[in-house]
């Protein structure tokens, strides 16, 4: 695997996966983590998972709307979590691989670059 940055990341773009391929190694995954530290390893290893607290519901609503349309344009979908009105968490994987692929850490960097105001 060739050592590639966040920048990098960000600027592919999600492949279509239609399963038939494997997941990522735990070595690879360990690699890409190192281009997304905000983010973690889930404990099955099979998600990775970023939390954020953010300043009220309507902040989190209007996060996870600007979240859609990335992913809705990557053709990758994460699995959003709202509780408390401002505790909001992403999670991916690739659903037909059963784990992890390059275009969790894609979207995951382009999820990164996105402004949200935090809880002070």
């Amino acid at each position: 695997m060739s050592e590639r940055t966040a920048t990098e990341l960000k600027s592919r773009h999600c492949k279509p996966c239609e399963g038939g391929v494997s997941p990522l190694t735990a070595e690879q995954v360990r690699t890409y983590l190192k281009d997304v530290p905000d983010w973690k390893l889930t404990a099955d290893g099979k998600h990775i998972r970023r939390e954020w607290r953010v300043q009220d519901f309507g902040t989190a609503l209007d996060f996870f709307r600007r979240v859609g349309q990335v992913a809705e344009k990557e053709d990758h979908h994460p699995d959003l979590h709202l509780t408390g009105y401002r505790n909001v968490a992403i999670e991916m994987s690739t659903h037909a691989l059963g784990g992890l692929s390059e275009n969790d850490f894609i979207l995951a960097a382009k999820i990164d670059t996105l402004p949200v105001t935090l809880k002070t």
